[in-house]
């Protein structure tokens, strides 16, 4: 006798015994029959149809008003049974995306990790948060054979796997140049010329990159549209923003850049930040700068790790732990 005639007579029994008694031993059976269909593929349509068959067996004379609503049931159920289907595929896709996405995650993280250079005359601290799982914000240091820290940040106009995929193109060009021989200005119109080959139109870079020299204790810089950083002047007790002129990457592949210095004096800092940052937002209404400073005037007495650590989660509490964009903060302190 075939398997699946076996389990109509059991459904058929169980649900006459469960009409005649309430038996909840019946229902327990029937949910073991249902449990035994699902391994065996049968599709929701199918199972009601043998509801109906079941009924009509127990009861041949079923009224002529119930036949026409349990033909109604099993062609909802048909359209139910594809719509279900469709929906199981979506989500089985979704699921290996997610995956895969997580995966390049961990890839990427791993490609794109930075050590912080240890340093007697710096003190160096760093936060980067993606919003999602792929981060489309970049820093890097290097340090110098001559002692010189170079310092990269960088944030792609955009989100996602493109974004992540240009961060990392960005990040083994970066490791191709002569850092350290090379101008800051130099630097950036080299990148330029990579990005507007490689990345898409649609997609821009922004990019702050410094060279610090602890022969002459200055800090060289020039930037390619990024957000400007800020300057603590420790004498006068004063922060003001560190600008510098310059195209955003990929524009235009004959973009020229300026390079820049500030003398660095004990107890200087430089703030380096994406507008993750600068555009957090309470209730749907972007930060002033000036806040921003303010916070990190609350934890500048810190070690700089714990002070963008401390700012971080400022931000994040403001925004309900729900980031909206890619957050990278940098605090560098001279020591000496």
């Amino acid at each position: 006798m075939d398997t699946r005639e076996i389990d109509t007579r059991n459904y058929t029994a169980l649900l006459k015994k469960y009409i005649e008694t309430q038996d909840e031993q019946a229902l327990y059976g029937a949910e073991q029959i249902s449990k035994s269909f699902i391994k065996k593929n049968i599709l929701p349509e199918e199972f009601v149809n043998l509801h109906i068959q079941a009924l009509l067996e127990i009861y041949p004379d079923l009224h002529d008003k119930i036949k026409p609503s349990m033909h109604f049931l099993l062609e909802a159920m048909i359209s139910y049974g594809l719509a279900h289907q469709e929906f199981q595929n979506l989500r089985e896709k979704q699921l290996a995306i997610k995956s895969e996405i997580l995966v390049a995650a961990r890839m990427q993280k791993m490609l794109l990790q930075s050590k912080i250079p240890e340093t007697d005359e710096l003190d160096i601290g760093v936060i980067s948060v993606p919003a999602n799982q792929m981060n489309g914000d970049y820093h890097h240091f290097v340090k110098g054979k001559d002692g010189t820290i170079s310092i990269t940040i960088a944030d792609v106009i955009g989100k996602g796997i493109p974004a992540a995929l240009s961060m990392s193109m960005i990040k083994y060009a970066m490791d191709s140049f002569p850092e350290n021989i090379m101008t800051t200005d130099t630097v950036l119109a080299s990148i330029n010329r990579v990005v507007e080959r490689n990345v898409d139109p649609s997609m821009f870079i922004t990019m702050f990159y410094a060279q610090y020299k602890p022969d002459t204790g200055k800090l060289y810089y020039s930037s390619a549209g990024h957000e400007p950083g800020f300057y603590y002047s420790s004498r006068l007790q004063k922060f003001k923003d560190i600008e510098s002129k310059g195209l955003v990457l990929g524009v235009n592949p004959d973009a020229s850049y300026v390079q820049d210095e500030l003398n660095l004096e004990k107890g200087d800092i430089i703030i380096l930040l994406t507008d993750g940052v600068t555009e957090c937002r309470r209730d749907n209404q972007f930060i002033d700068r000036t806040e921003v400073i303010d916070v990190i005037k609350k934890y500048i007495h810190l070690p700089s790790q714990e002070a963008v650590n401390h700012v971080y989660r400022h931000f994040e509490r403001l925004q309900n732990f729900q980031l909206r964009d890619d957050f990278t903060l940098i605090m560098i302190k001279k020591q000496v």
